[in-house]
């Protein structure tokens, strides 16, 4: 479904109740839900909805341990920075190189689950940028991990990658 259909959860609480509201209004509003649902249907053809899909509702969490970090509330030794992303060492190393990924954004990203097409380019950015701290570190042997979910592991919902290493590292893991 789309805003174009049900608008439910994506349109968020009081989107949805305007949208209800004007399609199930007078003749009048109907006629105007009509109207937006017929300028909007190449858009649903063409899947255009997808890189907004729960815009403007989308990081309704709760602030993390990892936002106390990123504004300097909480410090960290700090291993990588830019503008999308920072790096700092893990408090609780499995291994004698373990650092902590993150985006600097959340924008919904509580974990992997929840990433959409619209993640693309962070969680590409963060491979990236995975690489090139492995270098920075000297490891050219190690393992890039993310936990979704209490039941996997995940104790901080943002978004994290761990990059571990700098031990011979066992399979399977956990």
């Amino acid at each position: 479904a789309s805003p174009a259909g049900e608008a439910g959860p994506r349109l968020g609480p009081r989107l949805s109740a305007w949208w209800s509201h004007t399609s199930n209004a007078d003749e009048a509003a109907k006629r105007v839900a009509d109207e937006i649902r017929s300028g909007l249907q190449p858009w649903e053809e063409r899947g255009r909805w997808d890189a907004m899909l729960y815009a403007g509702a989308r990081d309704v969490a709760p602030a993390t341990l990892f936002d106390k970090i990123l504004s300097k509330e909480i410090p960290s030794e700090v291993v990588f920075e830019d503008a999308l992303c920072l790096a700092f060492r893990d408090i609780n190393p499995v291994a004698p190189a373990h650092i902590l990924i993150i985006p600097k954004h959340r924008d919904g990203l509580t974990g992997l689950g929840a990433a959409t097409a619209e993640h693309s380019a962070i969680l590409g950015h963060l491979m990236v940028a995975a690489a090139a701290i492995a270098k920075q570190e000297g490891l050219s042997e190690f393992r890039l991990v993310t936990n979704n979910g209490e039941g996997a592991g995940q104790s901080v919902f943002h978004l994290h990658l761990h990059l571990i290493g700098g031990r011979p590292l066992e399979w399977p893991p956990g």
